[in-house]
């Protein structure tokens, strides 16, 4: 779920009581007022203080079956807030407060609050919003000692963003205000296919300009969240007027929840549009490094 324009919270997760609890990107157990509450549409309880997503029932299930969710097998489950999930497979799971996602395979899962989202084949986990993913089977720990490996997977997200000046900005994922999200001790392969489009806006613009290049590299993230980067491959493939600056950097929105997103400048005075396709290869290790 993106942020409402105007707040700096957005919902995070609902308690066993119906009770929503709040992010700011950082903390992930933060209460809200009345307007925030109702904003997302959630129901503000004055005599207690708390945004409640539904009146606590002994007898409600936290798998909720929802018309608009189609389940094809065994075992998948749709967790609070998941709606328009199309799933089809066994062993699936969405984590909750998605929407219009599809699964196909088995043992995947798609994060808590990612949107837009498809996950195809074994083992593979969505954690970005809009992402694609391919999955690259089941643990190898589930078959032989020791369990060394927790996600092996390919997934494409595309980035996008606007700059009107040489501030350095960061690309985000549908032109929201996320970026892509990584684990802790993981290796993350990728590879940018980028276009740079000047609309005329601007002193300095002319229209129709562009530039367009690919970046090839890969990402080492520790236990600690620190990320060290190795750029392998940076082509410019052709280009009307400048090239600009790109480069694949830590998004610094967390340590515990790492993120990474393209940075992109370029001149003064001058309206530029960015696109960016992004492939990744994801491994991460139950060992710690």
């Amino acid at each position: 779920m993106e942020y409402l324009t105007g707040y700096t919270i957005k919902p995070h997760a609902v308690t066993g009581l119906g009770e929503v609890r709040f992010t700011d990107g950082t903390n992930t157990d933060l209460g809200a007022n009345q307007v925030t509450c109702e904003a997302y549409g959630y129901t503000y309880d004055i005599d207690t203080g708390t945004c409640n997503s539904f009146r606590y029932n002994t007898n409600l299930e936290r798998n909720i079956a929802n018309i608009n969710n189609k389940n094809n097998g065994s075992g998948n489950t749709n967790e609070l807030g998941a709606n328009t999930i199309q799933v089809n497979g066994t062993n699936n799971t969405t984590k909750g407060f998605n929407n219009n996602c599809l699964i196909n395979g088995s043992s995947n899962e798609i994060a808590n609050g990612v949107d837009n989202a498809t996950v195809l084949g074994v083992g593979g986990k969505a954690s970005s919003n809009g992402e694609f993913t391919i999955g690259g089977g089941l643990p190898a720990g589930l078959f032989e000692e020791p369990d060394t490996y927790s996600d092996r997977k390919m997934s494409i997200v595309n980035l996008t963003g606007v700059t009107e000046d040489n501030t350095a900005t960061k690309l985000t994922v549908n032109g929201g205000s996320s970026y892509i999200n990584v684990e802790l001790n993981s290796i993350v392969g990728f590879e940018i296919y980028i276009t740079r489009f000047e609309t005329g806006g601007g002193s300095s613009g002319v229209a129709g300009n562009y530039s367009y290049r690919n970046i090839k590299g890969v990402v080492q993230i520790d236990n600690a969240g620190a990320m060290a980067f190795i750029v392998g491959y940076n082509r410019n493939i052709g280009k009307i007027g400048v090239w600009g600056t790109a480069a694949m950097i830590d998004a610094g929105v967390s340590t515990t929840s790492p993120s990474i997103t393209i940075q992109v400048s370029d001149r003064n005075n001058v309206t530029n549009i960015w696109s960016a396709t992004v492939t990744l290869h994801q491994l991460t290790s139950n060992i710690s490094f």
